[in-house]
């Protein structure tokens, strides 16, 4: 299906990659990152153009953000009830939240583009906590910039090893969600030890 997807990057271009940034921003299995990858290199050989492949990849990850977070802010209870029959996805959201009350506004323009695989779920969660709207669109239209940047210009430079650099990149952001739930929930322990020591103290 990959193969079949990046076969149609050159000859759709600006609205397949639109499409598949915005439908990622979902949690649908769209490999946007590696779509973009493909597209860099295709700029990078003149089949298309910088400015409208950047700005179809940007306007469509930007709109599926607004997507989630209006999908979190008014069904947040039932979408934490279904995500509570898969395993996968309750660990998803349960890891957003964790980067969500830890890091707040920033936890969101993180997701965008570090910890990439947590980047939908965090949509949902900032919807369903009730983050104030300007707030999640100014640090995840931030975090977008740099998604696209990153895996478009990525694609430009290396047009030749474009699934070489994408399972990297995959494997490696995949690592990073997990190692920033880990810091994020130590950081949150200790601030509940020393509260318990002050408490304890006084």
């Amino acid at each position: 299906m990959t193969e079949a997807l990046l076969d149609l990057v050159p000859r759709y271009g600006l609205y397949l990659i639109g499409l598949s940034t915005f439908l990622s921003c979902l949690a649908l299995p769209i490999p946007s990152s590696l779509i973009m990858l493909s597209a860099g290199a295709f700029v990078a050989v003149g089949d298309l153009a910088m400015i409208t492949t950047a700005g179809g990849a940007f306007a469509g990850a930007v709109l599926g953000d607004q997507a989630g977070y209006l999908i979190g802010a008014r069904g947040g209870a039932s979408m934490r009830r279904l995500s509570g029959h898969r395993a996968r996805v309750a660990a998803l959201m349960s890891q957003a939240s964790d980067l969500s009350a830890c890091w707040g506004g920033p936890g969101v323009f993180l997701s965008r583009w570090l910890f990439s695989p947590l980047g939908p779920y965090m949509n949902f969660v900032a919807g369903a906590a009730g983050m104030a709207w300007p707030r999640f669109a100014l640090w995840g239209a931030m975090g977008e910039a740099v998604w696209v940047a990153l895996y478009v210009g990525l694609g430009y430079s290396l047009a030749t090893q474009i699934e070489a650099v994408g399972a990297i990149l995959g494997n490696l952001s995949g690592a990073l969600a997990a190692g920033a739930v880990t810091v994020g929930l130590g950081l949150w322990l200790r601030a509940i030890l020393r509260a318990e020591k002050v408490h304890h103290t006084s």
